[in-house]
């Protein structure tokens, strides 16, 4: 029983640090870049989630590229050495030596302070 509770707690830290999956639906992002520390001058995109599929689309505004433009797309899943969501592209995306930001890995997206990270 205090098994069951110990890993009850820690699902529900852990979902809580990182976000929960929202529903489907359209939303509006902030775009942090790593590069500049996090900042995002201003940059927001649209992320759109079915199911475990999702679509970042250009806002316009403080970004490179077109209005409309889709920035990334690909299924969405927990990456396995950090929790953190990524926007995989194939299944080995799940152990990534290295996700968001400037690297080669796959884009981070932050459910709980909707944030889509770009270089």
């Amino acid at each position: 029983m205090i098994k069951l509770f110990l890993l009850f707690s820690f699902l529900s830290i852990t979902s809580f640090s990182f976000g929960q999956k929202p529903k489907n639906g359209t939303y509006t992002y902030t775009v942090a870049f790593a590069e500049w520390g996090g900042k995002s001058n201003g940059a927001t995109c649209t992320v759109k989630i079915k199911g475990d599929s999702v679509t970042v689309i250009h806002n316009g505004g403080n970004l490179t590229g077109t209005k409309g433009e889709i920035i990334d797309r690909g299924i969405l899943m927990k990456h396995t050495a950090t929790d953190q969501w990524i926007i995989s592209h194939s299944k080995e995306d799940r152990n990534a030596k290295e996700v968001g930001g400037c690297s080669d890995g796959p884009a981070v997206i932050d459910f709980k302070r909707k944030i889509f990270w770009m270089c």
